[in-house]
């Protein structure tokens, strides 16, 4: 019998497995473009953990693909599949600039908690319409919901260009936001200690993403909530005849998964840019599937993955910078080795690991 103990231990296992699978498929490719495997890596984790500076811009990162590896993790609990987390993600930083730009006045935690509450709102509507259209019309979510990413990308596009862009400026993006809206910077933290890093977008946001996370893992395996979702995924048809309203709980998933998208907002806007800037989420959404599918859909797994990718972003920018003959679209490469052999894989070696893990378990019981 298989126990749940062999199954993690043996994702995890899978995972790392994989992850150096990629590196080493990653390292070939290095040496046929005429460059040494070993320094590029080694400049690829200087670049990402060598310095506060570089691992600042890790976690960076890492903050926007939690939200959006956590808006994926959420959805496929209900065993629906939100491709649609950029969408969200721009949407949401409308409603956050809105909040700055008709409250100017607001102290950063305020502009923190309204921020956040209207990201997760307009992230939330974004989803609900490709949620009511799954659940109650049998349409397939990962098509509407790509459908959508162009559709917010389009309606952005038009509200900056039109009405938020100042008369006076060509660059499309809205006017600056108040300066007290800005959130506290960890490179400002640190200088108050006497540690000058310069300056990066590290932000208080990365302490809401983990503490998302941690609020995500509660209401999923520790409310009536949660066990309905998780029911729904693994049975519609024995969750409904158990008196679960499941076409409820899919739409509540998706808009939940919209909303943990419409973070990035917060981050973004608040956090980084302080104006609305055009597809400021380009990449998170679509980075967020294969943290999800890293990190297990398992919140706890999904920082870990988040770390990875915002380390692979961070060192292969200074890959990309120190080795001329290795290219943007190698890096990107590399991370796709990592996304097919982490994510696709890991299906393919867990049930062998699961079952060696439990044989060795009973015999060590026995």
């Amino acid at each position: 019998m298989r126990n749940h103990a062999s199954g993690t231990l043996a994702a995890i296992v899978a995972t790392l497995i994989n992850i150096a699978a990629a590196f080493l498929i990653g390292a070939l490719l290095i040496v046929a473009v005429g460059e040494n495997p070993l320094k590029a890596f080694g400049v690829v984790w200087t670049g990402a953990f060598g310095s506060l500076k570089g691992f600042s811009f890790t976690l960076y990162y890492a903050t926007n693909f939690i939200f959006t590896g956590l808006a994926v993790a959420v959805a496929a609990h209900a065993r629906e599949y939100n491709i649609g987390g950029e969408g969200q993600a721009n949407v949401s930083g409308l409603g956050v600039y809105l909040i700055g730009a008709l409250l100017p006045f607001l102290p950063w935690p305020a502009a923190l908690a309204l921020g956040l509450a209207a990201g997760m709102l307009f992230g939330a509507a974004w989803a609900f319409i490709p949620a009511y259209m799954s659940a109650r019309r049998g349409s397939n979510l990962v098509v509407t919901t790509i459908m959508f990413n162009f559709l917010a990308s389009l309606l952005m596009i038009y509200l900056i260009v039109n009405f938020l862009r100042p008369s006076t400026s060509m660059i499309p993006a809205s006017g600056a936001l108040a300066d007290n809206l800005a959130l506290p910077r960890v490179d400002q933290f640190l200088l108050t200690l006497g540690i000058n890093i310069h300056e990066n977008p590290l932000n208080i946001t990365f302490l809401v993403a983990i503490v998302v996370c941690l609020a995500v893992t509660f209401l999923i395996w520790h409310t009536r909530w949660g066990y309905e979702l998780r029911a729904v995924g693994e049975n519609r048809e024995a969750a409904a005849y158990a008196g679960v309203q499941v076409p409820r709980i899919v739409i509540q998933a998706i808009c939940l998964s919209g909303a943990l998208a419409g973070m990035v907002g917060l981050n973004e806007v608040f956090g980084v840019q302080h104006r609305l800037i055009l597809d400021f989420a380009l990449g998170y959404g679509f980075t967020g599937v294969a943290v999800a599918l890293i990190g297990n859909n398992h919140p706890l797994g999904i920082i870990p993955a988040a770390i990875l990718f915002g380390a692979l972003y961070q060192g292969g920018a200074s890959m990309a910078f120190m080795f001329p003959k290795i290219s943007r679209e190698v890096v990107v490469v590399l991370q796709g080795l990592v996304i097919l052999f982490a994510g696709g894989f890991v299906g393919v070696l867990k049930p062998y690991l699961t079952e060696m893990f439990d044989r060795f378990s009973a015999r060590k019981v026995a």
